[in-house]
Protein backbone atom coordinates (compact mmCIF):
# COMPACT_ATOMS: atom_id res chain seq x y z
CA UNK A 1 0.00 0.00 0.00
CA UNK A 2 1.46 3.42 -0.94
CA UNK A 3 2.72 5.58 1.90
CA UNK A 4 0.77 8.54 0.55
CA UNK A 5 -2.48 6.69 1.09
CA UNK A 6 -1.71 6.33 4.78
CA UNK A 7 -0.20 9.76 5.26
CA UNK A 8 -3.02 11.74 3.65
CA UNK A 9 -5.68 11.07 6.31
CA UNK A 10 -3.11 11.50 9.06
CA UNK A 11 -2.09 14.83 7.54
CA UNK A 12 -5.68 16.00 7.42
CA UNK A 13 -6.28 14.88 10.98
CA UNK A 14 -3.10 16.62 12.08
CA UNK A 15 -4.16 19.86 10.39
CA UNK A 16 -7.57 19.64 12.01
CA UNK A 17 -6.02 19.10 15.43
CA UNK A 18 -3.69 22.05 14.90
CA UNK A 19 -6.64 24.18 13.78
CA UNK A 20 -8.72 23.23 16.83
CA UNK A 21 -5.74 23.87 19.11
CA UNK A 22 -5.18 27.32 17.56
CA UNK A 23 -8.90 28.12 17.75
CA UNK A 24 -9.17 27.23 21.42
CA UNK A 25 -5.95 29.10 22.13
CA UNK A 26 -7.33 32.20 20.42
CA UNK A 27 -10.58 31.95 22.36
CA UNK A 28 -9.32 30.94 25.78
CA UNK A 29 -10.37 34.37 27.07
CA UNK A 30 -13.91 34.05 25.71
CA UNK A 31 -14.24 30.59 27.23
CA UNK A 32 -11.95 30.72 30.25
CA UNK A 33 -13.12 33.92 31.95
CA UNK A 34 -16.86 33.05 31.99
CA UNK A 35 -16.07 29.53 33.27
CA UNK A 36 -13.81 30.90 36.01
CA UNK A 37 -16.46 33.45 37.04
CA UNK A 38 -19.13 30.74 37.23
CA UNK A 39 -16.95 28.48 39.39
CA UNK A 40 -16.16 31.34 41.76
CA UNK A 41 -19.75 32.54 41.93
CA UNK A 42 -20.98 29.03 42.72
CA UNK A 43 -18.84 29.07 45.85
CA UNK A 44 -20.08 32.55 46.76
CA UNK A 45 -23.71 31.53 46.26
CA UNK A 46 -23.13 28.54 48.52
CA UNK A 47 -21.66 30.89 51.10
CA UNK A 48 -24.68 33.22 51.02
CA UNK A 49 -27.00 30.28 51.72
CA UNK A 50 -25.10 28.51 54.49
CA UNK A 51 -27.86 29.26 56.97
CA UNK A 52 -30.72 28.60 54.55
CA UNK A 53 -32.73 25.43 54.04
CA UNK A 54 -32.09 25.53 50.28
CA UNK A 55 -29.02 25.79 48.05
CA UNK A 56 -28.76 27.19 44.55
CA UNK A 57 -25.04 26.90 43.88
CA UNK A 58 -25.23 23.53 42.17
CA UNK A 59 -28.13 24.72 40.01
CA UNK A 60 -25.97 27.68 39.01
CA UNK A 61 -23.27 25.26 37.87
CA UNK A 62 -25.75 22.96 36.11
CA UNK A 63 -27.21 25.90 34.21
CA UNK A 64 -23.73 27.10 33.32
CA UNK A 65 -22.81 23.63 32.05
CA UNK A 66 -25.86 23.58 29.79
CA UNK A 67 -25.12 27.14 28.69
CA UNK A 68 -21.53 26.20 27.86
CA UNK A 69 -22.82 23.30 25.78
CA UNK A 70 -25.10 25.69 23.87
CA UNK A 71 -22.20 28.12 23.39
CA UNK A 72 -19.98 25.43 21.88
CA UNK A 73 -22.79 24.30 19.58
CA UNK A 74 -23.44 27.89 18.45
CA UNK A 75 -19.73 28.39 17.86
CA UNK A 76 -19.97 25.95 14.94
CA UNK A 77 -22.99 27.68 13.40
CA UNK A 78 -22.29 30.26 10.66
CA UNK A 79 -24.27 33.32 11.71
CA UNK A 80 -25.46 33.87 8.16
CA UNK A 81 -27.81 30.93 8.70
CA UNK A 82 -29.50 32.90 11.47
CA UNK A 83 -30.55 35.74 9.17
CA UNK A 84 -33.90 34.19 8.10
CA UNK A 85 -34.69 33.57 11.77
CA UNK A 86 -33.92 37.04 13.14
CA UNK A 87 -37.41 38.49 12.73
CA UNK A 88 -39.16 35.34 14.09
CA UNK A 89 -36.76 35.30 17.08
CA UNK A 90 -37.44 38.98 17.72
CA UNK A 91 -41.21 38.65 17.55
CA UNK A 92 -41.12 35.49 19.69
CA UNK A 93 -39.33 37.43 22.43
CA UNK A 94 -41.81 40.31 22.08
CA UNK A 95 -44.76 37.92 22.34
CA UNK A 96 -43.22 36.39 25.45
CA UNK A 97 -43.01 39.88 26.99
CA UNK A 98 -46.68 40.46 26.14
CA UNK A 99 -47.55 37.12 27.74
CA UNK A 100 -45.66 38.15 30.88
CA UNK A 101 -47.80 41.26 31.04
CA UNK A 102 -51.01 39.22 30.66
CA UNK A 103 -50.32 36.08 32.67
CA UNK A 104 -46.82 36.30 34.08
CA UNK A 105 -45.62 35.36 37.55
CA UNK A 106 -45.05 38.17 40.04
CA UNK A 107 -42.37 38.41 42.70
CA UNK A 108 -40.80 41.26 44.68
CA UNK A 109 -43.30 43.78 43.29
CA UNK A 110 -42.68 43.03 39.61
CA UNK A 111 -44.26 40.77 36.99
CA UNK A 112 -41.29 39.48 35.00
CA UNK A 113 -41.44 35.67 34.76
CA UNK A 114 -43.23 32.90 32.90
CA UNK A 115 -43.63 29.69 34.90
CA UNK A 116 -43.91 26.26 33.31
CA UNK A 117 -42.72 22.83 34.38
CA UNK A 118 -41.60 24.19 37.74
CA UNK A 119 -39.18 26.62 36.09
CA UNK A 120 -39.33 30.40 35.99
CA UNK A 121 -38.14 31.96 32.73
CA UNK A 122 -37.45 35.69 32.45
CA UNK A 123 -38.26 36.69 28.85
CA UNK A 124 -36.70 40.15 29.21
CA UNK A 125 -33.25 38.53 29.31
CA UNK A 126 -33.83 36.77 25.99
CA UNK A 127 -35.44 39.92 24.57
CA UNK A 128 -32.14 41.77 25.01
CA UNK A 129 -30.34 39.31 22.76
CA UNK A 130 -33.22 39.14 20.28
CA UNK A 131 -33.19 42.92 19.94
CA UNK A 132 -29.40 43.02 19.50
CA UNK A 133 -29.56 40.41 16.72
CA UNK A 134 -32.25 42.21 14.73
CA UNK A 135 -30.72 45.63 15.36
CA UNK A 136 -27.36 44.41 13.99
CA UNK A 137 -29.06 43.26 10.79
CA UNK A 138 -31.05 46.49 10.44
CA UNK A 139 -28.01 48.72 10.92
CA UNK A 140 -25.95 46.66 8.47
CA UNK A 141 -28.57 47.04 5.76
CA UNK A 142 -29.70 50.56 6.66
CA UNK A 143 -26.89 52.59 8.26
CA UNK A 144 -27.89 55.88 9.86
CA UNK A 145 -26.86 58.55 7.34
CA UNK A 146 -29.87 60.82 7.86
CA UNK A 147 -31.94 61.61 10.96
CA UNK A 148 -34.91 59.80 9.42
CA UNK A 149 -32.82 56.61 9.32
CA UNK A 150 -33.06 56.51 13.12
CA UNK A 151 -36.70 55.44 12.88
CA UNK A 152 -35.85 51.81 12.07
CA UNK A 153 -33.43 51.12 14.95
CA UNK A 154 -35.60 53.10 17.37
CA UNK A 155 -38.60 51.03 16.30
CA UNK A 156 -36.70 47.78 16.91
CA UNK A 157 -35.66 48.81 20.42
CA UNK A 158 -38.75 50.72 21.54
CA UNK A 159 -41.19 47.75 21.55
CA UNK A 160 -39.27 45.46 23.95
CA UNK A 161 -38.07 48.51 25.89
CA UNK A 162 -41.62 49.65 26.66
CA UNK A 163 -42.80 46.13 27.53
CA UNK A 164 -39.88 45.65 29.94
CA UNK A 165 -40.22 49.11 31.47
CA UNK A 166 -43.88 48.56 32.41
CA UNK A 167 -43.22 45.21 34.15
CA UNK A 168 -41.69 47.30 35.89
CA UNK A 169 -38.00 46.59 35.27
CA UNK A 170 -36.17 49.89 35.01
CA UNK A 171 -32.71 48.32 35.16
CA UNK A 172 -33.16 45.92 32.24
CA UNK A 173 -34.85 48.62 30.17
CA UNK A 174 -31.70 50.73 30.51
CA UNK A 175 -29.67 47.91 28.94
CA UNK A 176 -31.70 48.25 25.71
CA UNK A 177 -30.84 51.95 25.52
CA UNK A 178 -27.13 51.37 26.16
CA UNK A 179 -26.93 48.71 23.43
CA UNK A 180 -28.77 50.96 20.97
CA UNK A 181 -26.41 53.89 21.51
CA UNK A 182 -23.24 51.78 21.24
CA UNK A 183 -24.42 50.01 18.10
CA UNK A 184 -25.52 53.27 16.47
CA UNK A 185 -22.10 54.78 17.07
CA UNK A 186 -20.29 51.64 15.89
CA UNK A 187 -22.39 51.61 12.70
CA UNK A 188 -20.98 55.02 11.78
CA UNK A 189 -23.54 57.46 13.14
CA UNK A 190 -21.86 60.80 14.05
CA UNK A 191 -21.03 61.18 17.72
CA UNK A 192 -22.95 64.48 17.83
CA UNK A 193 -26.09 62.58 16.90
CA UNK A 194 -25.45 60.11 19.72
CA UNK A 195 -25.30 63.06 22.11
CA UNK A 196 -28.60 64.36 20.74
CA UNK A 197 -30.21 60.96 21.23
CA UNK A 198 -29.25 60.88 24.92
CA UNK A 199 -29.90 64.58 25.47
CA UNK A 200 -33.49 63.85 26.46
CA UNK A 201 -32.29 61.73 29.39
CA UNK A 202 -29.92 64.52 30.44
CA UNK A 203 -32.80 66.99 30.24
CA UNK A 204 -34.91 64.78 32.51
CA UNK A 205 -32.08 64.53 35.06
CA UNK A 206 -31.43 68.27 34.98
CA UNK A 207 -35.15 68.94 35.41
CA UNK A 208 -35.23 66.88 38.58
CA UNK A 209 -31.94 68.04 40.11
CA UNK A 210 -30.99 71.50 38.81
CA UNK A 211 -33.96 72.89 36.84
CA UNK A 212 -32.39 76.34 36.56
CA UNK A 213 -29.69 74.86 34.29
CA UNK A 214 -32.37 74.16 31.67
CA UNK A 215 -32.10 77.77 30.48
CA UNK A 216 -28.55 76.98 29.41
CA UNK A 217 -28.87 73.30 28.54
CA UNK A 218 -31.80 73.53 26.09
CA UNK A 219 -30.12 76.24 23.93
CA UNK A 220 -26.94 74.12 23.92
CA UNK A 221 -28.84 71.17 22.44
CA UNK A 222 -30.21 73.53 19.83
CA UNK A 223 -26.69 74.69 18.94
CA UNK A 224 -25.52 71.08 18.69
CA UNK A 225 -28.40 70.26 16.37
CA UNK A 226 -27.70 73.34 14.26
CA UNK A 227 -24.06 72.38 13.83
CA UNK A 228 -24.55 68.67 13.08
CA UNK A 229 -27.95 68.20 11.37
CA UNK A 230 -29.22 69.17 7.92
CA UNK A 231 -31.92 71.87 7.63
CA UNK A 232 -30.12 73.54 10.50
CA UNK A 233 -32.70 76.06 11.71
CA UNK A 234 -35.58 73.62 11.59
CA UNK A 235 -33.51 70.94 13.31
CA UNK A 236 -32.44 73.34 16.07
CA UNK A 237 -36.02 74.50 16.64
CA UNK A 238 -37.41 70.94 16.76
CA UNK A 239 -34.62 69.82 19.11
CA UNK A 240 -35.23 72.63 21.60
CA UNK A 241 -39.00 72.07 21.42
CA UNK A 242 -38.55 68.36 22.19
CA UNK A 243 -36.25 69.17 25.11
CA UNK A 244 -38.84 71.58 26.50
CA UNK A 245 -41.53 68.89 26.23
CA UNK A 246 -39.29 66.42 28.08
CA UNK A 247 -38.72 68.98 30.81
CA UNK A 248 -42.47 69.56 31.16
CA UNK A 249 -43.51 65.89 31.34
CA UNK A 250 -40.63 64.70 33.56
CA UNK A 251 -42.38 65.62 36.86
CA UNK A 252 -45.49 63.73 35.75
CA UNK A 253 -43.46 60.65 34.76
CA UNK A 254 -41.61 60.83 38.08
CA UNK A 255 -44.85 60.72 40.06
CA UNK A 256 -46.94 58.44 37.85
CA UNK A 257 -44.53 56.41 35.71
CA UNK A 258 -42.39 55.02 38.54
CA UNK A 259 -43.28 52.93 41.55
CA UNK A 260 -42.58 54.25 45.05
CA UNK A 261 -39.68 51.85 45.56
CA UNK A 262 -38.14 52.90 42.23
CA UNK A 263 -38.20 56.55 43.25
CA UNK A 264 -36.64 55.61 46.59
CA UNK A 265 -33.86 53.69 44.85
CA UNK A 266 -33.05 56.59 42.54
CA UNK A 267 -32.79 59.02 45.46
CA UNK A 268 -31.48 57.08 48.45
CA UNK A 269 -28.17 56.01 46.91
CA UNK A 270 -27.05 59.63 47.41
CA UNK A 271 -27.61 59.26 51.16
CA UNK A 272 -28.86 55.78 52.17
CA UNK A 273 -28.61 56.71 55.86
CA UNK A 274 -31.84 58.71 55.47
CA UNK A 275 -33.73 55.40 55.48
CA UNK A 276 -31.32 52.83 56.96
CA UNK A 277 -34.00 50.21 57.61
CA UNK A 278 -35.92 50.75 54.38
CA UNK A 279 -34.80 51.80 50.93
CA UNK A 280 -31.21 52.42 52.03
CA UNK A 281 -30.77 49.09 53.81
CA UNK A 282 -29.35 47.15 50.86
CA UNK A 283 -26.78 49.82 50.02
CA UNK A 284 -25.61 50.28 53.61
CA UNK A 285 -25.21 46.57 54.30
CA UNK A 286 -23.54 45.97 50.93
CA UNK A 287 -20.89 48.64 51.49
CA UNK A 288 -20.30 47.39 55.05
CA UNK A 289 -19.84 43.84 53.77
CA UNK A 290 -17.41 44.87 51.03
CA UNK A 291 -15.46 47.08 53.43
CA UNK A 292 -15.17 44.32 56.01
CA UNK A 293 -13.21 42.21 53.55
CA UNK A 294 -10.32 44.70 53.60
CA UNK A 295 -7.46 43.73 51.26
CA UNK A 296 -7.35 39.91 51.32
CA UNK A 297 -10.87 39.09 52.49
CA UNK A 298 -12.07 36.61 55.11
CA UNK A 299 -11.70 33.60 52.80
CA UNK A 300 -14.21 31.74 50.66
CA UNK A 301 -17.15 30.40 52.69
CA UNK A 302 -15.86 32.33 55.72
CA UNK A 303 -17.71 35.65 55.47
CA UNK A 304 -19.64 36.31 58.68
CA UNK A 305 -21.92 39.04 57.33
CA UNK A 306 -22.65 36.83 54.34
CA UNK A 307 -23.29 33.85 56.59
CA UNK A 308 -25.75 35.81 58.72
CA UNK A 309 -27.59 36.98 55.55
CA UNK A 310 -27.61 40.67 56.37
CA UNK A 311 -28.15 41.49 52.69
CA UNK A 312 -31.40 40.22 51.13
CA UNK A 313 -31.06 38.56 47.70
CA UNK A 314 -27.29 38.56 48.07
CA UNK A 315 -26.90 35.52 45.81
CA UNK A 316 -28.47 37.43 42.91
CA UNK A 317 -28.02 41.18 42.45
CA UNK A 318 -25.64 41.67 45.40
CA UNK A 319 -23.23 38.78 44.80
CA UNK A 320 -20.40 41.32 44.45
CA UNK A 321 -20.75 42.22 48.13
CA UNK A 322 -20.12 38.57 49.06
CA UNK A 323 -17.11 38.65 46.74
CA UNK A 324 -15.79 41.76 48.49
CA UNK A 325 -16.17 40.32 51.97
CA UNK A 326 -14.67 36.90 51.26
CA UNK A 327 -11.92 37.77 48.74
CA UNK A 328 -11.24 41.38 49.70
CA UNK A 329 -10.03 44.20 47.52
CA UNK A 330 -7.58 41.84 45.80
CA UNK A 331 -10.32 39.43 44.73
CA UNK A 332 -12.65 42.14 43.50
CA UNK A 333 -9.85 43.70 41.42
CA UNK A 334 -9.05 40.33 39.84
CA UNK A 335 -12.70 39.89 38.89
CA UNK A 336 -12.93 43.44 37.52
CA UNK A 337 -9.76 42.88 35.48
CA UNK A 338 -11.27 39.63 34.22
CA UNK A 339 -14.37 41.45 32.98
CA UNK A 340 -12.17 44.16 31.44
CA UNK A 341 -10.08 41.55 29.62
CA UNK A 342 -13.24 39.90 28.30
CA UNK A 343 -14.60 43.21 27.01
CA UNK A 344 -11.30 44.12 25.35
CA UNK A 345 -11.27 40.72 23.64
CA UNK A 346 -14.80 41.34 22.36
CA UNK A 347 -13.83 44.78 21.05
CA UNK A 348 -10.87 43.28 19.23
CA UNK A 349 -13.14 40.58 17.81
CA UNK A 350 -15.61 43.21 16.58
CA UNK A 351 -12.80 44.96 14.70
CA UNK A 352 -11.73 41.70 13.04
CA UNK A 353 -15.22 40.49 12.10
CA UNK A 354 -15.84 39.62 8.45
CA UNK A 355 -19.13 41.51 8.11
CA UNK A 356 -20.83 44.55 9.58
CA UNK A 357 -23.58 42.32 10.95
CA UNK A 358 -21.12 40.21 12.94
CA UNK A 359 -19.19 43.28 14.11
CA UNK A 360 -22.37 45.04 15.30
CA UNK A 361 -23.58 41.87 17.00
CA UNK A 362 -20.36 41.54 19.01
CA UNK A 363 -20.46 45.23 19.96
CA UNK A 364 -24.05 44.85 21.15
CA UNK A 365 -23.12 41.85 23.29
CA UNK A 366 -20.02 43.59 24.66
CA UNK A 367 -22.12 46.64 25.58
CA UNK A 368 -24.76 44.47 27.24
CA UNK A 369 -22.14 42.77 29.43
CA UNK A 370 -20.14 45.93 30.17
CA UNK A 371 -23.18 48.03 31.07
CA UNK A 372 -24.47 45.39 33.47
CA UNK A 373 -21.05 45.00 35.10
CA UNK A 374 -20.66 48.75 35.64
CA UNK A 375 -24.19 49.32 36.95
CA UNK A 376 -24.13 46.27 39.25
CA UNK A 377 -20.74 47.05 40.79
CA UNK A 378 -21.56 50.73 41.20
CA UNK A 379 -24.81 49.71 42.87
CA UNK A 380 -23.15 47.38 45.38
CA UNK A 381 -20.42 49.85 46.37
CA UNK A 382 -22.89 52.70 46.84
CA UNK A 383 -22.06 54.77 43.74
CA UNK A 384 -25.36 54.10 42.00
CA UNK A 385 -29.00 53.32 42.74
CA UNK A 386 -30.34 49.80 43.22
CA UNK A 387 -31.55 48.81 39.75
CA UNK A 388 -31.92 45.03 39.88
CA UNK A 389 -29.32 44.39 37.17
CA UNK A 390 -27.45 41.09 37.71
CA UNK A 391 -23.68 40.69 37.51
CA UNK A 392 -22.98 38.64 34.35
CA UNK A 393 -21.97 35.00 34.93
CA UNK A 394 -21.96 35.56 38.71
CA UNK A 395 -25.45 36.49 39.90
CA UNK A 396 -27.79 33.54 40.34
CA UNK A 397 -30.46 33.46 37.65
CA UNK A 398 -30.99 30.77 35.03
CA UNK A 399 -32.33 32.99 32.26
CA UNK A 400 -29.58 35.60 32.55
CA UNK A 401 -26.85 32.97 32.75
CA UNK A 402 -28.13 31.10 29.68
CA UNK A 403 -28.37 34.33 27.69
CA UNK A 404 -24.81 35.25 28.67
CA UNK A 405 -23.46 31.90 27.46
CA UNK A 406 -25.55 32.00 24.28
CA UNK A 407 -24.08 35.45 23.63
CA UNK A 408 -20.56 34.08 24.12
CA UNK A 409 -21.42 31.26 21.71
CA UNK A 410 -22.43 33.76 19.03
CA UNK A 411 -19.15 35.62 19.57
CA UNK A 412 -17.24 32.33 19.31
CA UNK A 413 -18.95 31.76 15.97
CA UNK A 414 -17.72 35.16 14.76
CA UNK A 415 -14.24 34.30 15.98
CA UNK A 416 -14.32 30.87 14.34
CA UNK A 417 -15.35 32.31 10.98
CA UNK A 418 -12.67 34.99 11.19
CA UNK A 419 -10.10 32.38 12.23
CA UNK A 420 -11.06 30.17 9.27
CA UNK A 421 -10.83 33.11 6.88
CA UNK A 422 -7.38 34.05 8.19
CA UNK A 423 -6.23 30.46 7.68
CA UNK A 424 -7.46 30.53 4.07
CA UNK A 425 -5.74 33.86 3.39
Amino acid sequence: MPDSFLSQPAGKASKKLVYLKDWFKGNKILLGIPIALVILSGLLIASTQRQAEYADWYQHWYTAGFGLFLALCLSRLPLQRLRPLLIPIYFLTVLSLVFVRVAGTSALGAQRWISFGGLNVQPSEFAKLGAILLLAAVLERNPVNRPVDLLRPLGVISIPWVLVFIQPDLGTSLVFGACLLAMLYWSGMPFEWVLLVISGLVTALVTGIFPSILFVWIPLTGILAYRSLPTKRIAASITMALQAIVALITPWIWMNGLKDYQRDRLILFLDPSKDPLGGGYHLLQSTIGIGSGKFFGTGLLQGQLTKLRFIPEQHTDFIFSALGEETGFLGTMIVVLGFLTLILRLLNLARQANSDFESLLVIGIATMILFQVIVNIFMTIGLGPVTGIPLPFMSYGRSALLVNFISIGLCLSVSRRGHTASKIL
